[in-house]
């Protein structure tokens, strides 16, 4: 038809738009049995050594945010969260957090919320990427623990941590390779 008798014009018909494929997220995949047996059987171990270590020198060692990590290291060591950089740097960079929060305002929950987010901005601006340090930060303001004896323990115990996902990496054969990066 022409435009002048019917007042519109033929227009070519629409082009369909190639449609967007939709992921949907899903679960991770279940792990074999012997690889969840190898994964849990490691980090129970490692927290049972720290508790064996705390009980040596009356001293606690184990912290809930070390059980975090062991998690991390042990279940999933290919994530950026479980890289020796964001454990051992991640959970110091936590407890000076912790420990400055502690000296300006005291110890009470509103100033552990202060040393958490203190703790996520310089974990960020430090691209070391550990959520248990953020606890640790938690810890060290709600516990208020001796600065000399509480680092060098969480220092020692954030070694041992990565040092077992390194060895329990290296036991299984077709255990992913802990860790994917050093620093």
């Amino acid at each position: 038809m022409h435009p002048s008798t019917t007042g519109v014009a033929d227009a070519p018909a629409p082009v369909p738009s190639p449609r967007r494929r939709l992921i949907t997220p899903r679960a991770p995949a279940r792990p074999s049995t012997a690889a969840a047996v190898h994964s849990v059987s490691a980090a129970t171990t490692v927290l049972l050594g720290l508790v064996g270590i705390g009980a040596m020198i009356h001293e606690p060692v184990l912290i809930p945010p070390l059980a975090a990590s062991a998690a991390l290291v042990h279940s999933a060591p290919t994530l950026p969260l479980a890289q020796p950089r964001g454990v051992v740097i991640g959970h110091l960079i936590g407890a000076a957090a912790g420990f400055a929060v502690l000296a300006a305002a005291g110890s009470s929950p509103w100033a552990a919320a202060l040393a958490a987010g203190l703790t996520l901005a310089l974990l960020t601006l430090a691209r070391t990427p550990h959520s248990p340090a953020v606890a640790t930060a938690v810890v060290t303001v709600l516990q208020s623990p001796a600065p000399a004896r509480f680092v060098p323990l969480l220092f020692g115990s954030t070694v041992l941590l990565v040092l077992t996902g390194y060895a329990g990496s290296r036991i299984r054969r077709t255990a992913p390779r802990y860790p994917a990066y050093w620093w």
